[in-house]
């Protein structure tokens, strides 16, 4: 075992060496243009990205035409709940009543800040708040869907705490009444068996980074039939990608996708039940040993391998610097850099001081067991030491509730 151990799979993963070696071709020997139509390097290019297409839809149970390649996950939320948004729109652009959108509020910034844009350009949002398991069910959208409800977009597993939505009901709420339903599936795809037929899902968006392909790739999976769902594109320019997102194809990024896709459709099941059963050791050996410790989100409906846990009466900025040997995160990776307790766990009901002591360890593929149990070790003398520095947990410890005192301010 070497360190620092990494532990930070849901902010990025390594990219496997054997999508690695797939994409080396592309950068010296098969550099074509997939556009440049008239020459053999055009041709060339053009059939590996063909090939990548495949390899995206078969993982998805979808149609190769069903695949928008795009920079990310990022991209493709904006272009699917903008580019959405605009085409089902119920009344002209600047004018207000433009349509109704359900969102949630512990979304990705990725969604939760174009649909704030789309506020500002008149159209109506609803973001649910969930309960303390941090589960979005098809009842809460229920409940809010109106008769000018032409979008919904659930995240199908939470980055923070690994909780899984009611993403196949959703979506088939969303068909009965003929709204379009976009998931970001960020976190999802790759760990987790998906049938964008089986599953209800019009529009989902996927990242080549978080499944150990390279970073500035992913896709916008666009459904064609039943019902065939249309986006209007977001920007201009050469009309690649059948004018949803134009620019010259990212072919080495593009095969790299394709390669982590194959490999995560081929090891998946495996892999599951190998991180499953490293999460369920993680969590006990911390919990078991420490007190007022708490699992955030739903205990079983969580993916494999992210564990969130608030360490009682210890700061959770303090305990990452004790921990310096361990890559682990305070919330995503988009806002961990912020002093400010993680807004996905205070929109479930969880307290500023709990908020502020979550740490997420998420695991990965090369994650083995004697990195588990360094972490488990390493993570209760670092928490012991800073409660022994702790007043609040003295008193913890002599039986008052600290909630009922009432501090005098000075």
């Amino acid at each position: 075992m070497r360190l620092p151990i990494y532990l930070d799979h849901a902010a990025t993963t390594p990219c496997d060496p054997r999508v690695v070696e797939a994409m080396l071709p592309c950068f010296t020997e098969n550099f074509g243009n997939p556009g440049s139509r008239n020459h053999g390097f055009g041709w060339r290019a053009e059939e590996v990205v063909d090939l990548a297409r495949e390899q995206v839809a078969s993982l998805l149970g979808a149609d190769r035409k069903e695949i928008i390649f795009t920079s990310g996950s990022t991209e493709s939320n904006n272009l699917a709940i903008k580019g959405g948004a605009y085409m089902y729109a119920r009344a002209p652009q600047g004018s207000a009543g433009r349509g109704h959108i359900i969102s949630c509020a512990i979304e990705h910034k990725a969604v939760l800040d174009p649909c704030k844009r789309l506020q500002k350009e008149g159209f109506d949002v609803t973001l649910l708040e969930p309960p303390r398991d941090g589960i979005v069910t098809r009842e809460m959208v229920e409940r809010e869907l109106r008769d000018d409800t032409i979008l919904v977009t659930i995240m199908w597993a939470n980055n923070e705490m690994g909780t899984i939505n009611e993403v196949p009901e959703i979506g088939a709420l969303c068909h009965d009444r003929g709204i379009v339903f976009h998931t970001d599936a960020t976190q999802w795809v790759g760990k987790m068996p998906t049938d964008v037929n089986r599953d209800n899902v019009d529009l989902l968006s996927l990242s080549g980074h978080k499944i150990y392909g390279p970073k500035g790739v992913g896709a916008l999976y666009v459904r064609r039939r039943k019902p065939r769902i249309r986006v209007q594109a977001i920007s201009e320019g050469g009309g690649q990608e059948r004018g949803f997102r134009s620019g010259t194809l990212n072919v080495p990024g593009i095969v790299g996708l394709g390669a982590a896709c194959e490999i995560c459709q081929r090891e998946m099941d495996a892999e599951r039940e190998r991180l499953l059963t490293l999460r369920r050791r993680l969590e006990e050996g911390i919990t078991s040993r420490l007190d007022t410790t708490q699992i955030n989100g739903d205990r079983d409906r969580r993916l494999p391998n992210i564990a969130n846990i608030s360490y009682g009466f210890v700061e959770g900025e303090s305990l990452m610097m004790a921990l310096k040997e361990i890559a682990m995160s305070s919330g995503s990776a988009c806002t961990s850099a912020s002093l400010e307790p993680s807004y996905v766990l205070k929109a479930i009901g969880i307290g500023d001081d709990l908020a502020h002591s979550s740490l997420r360890m998420s695991l990965g593929r090369w994650t083995t067991q004697q990195e588990i149990d360094y972490a488990i070790d390493a993570t209760v003398r670092a928490v012991s030491k800073l409660r022994e520095l702790s007043p609040l947990y003295d008193m913890h410890k002599e039986g008052i509730d600290i909630t009922k005192i009432e501090w005098q301010a000075h």
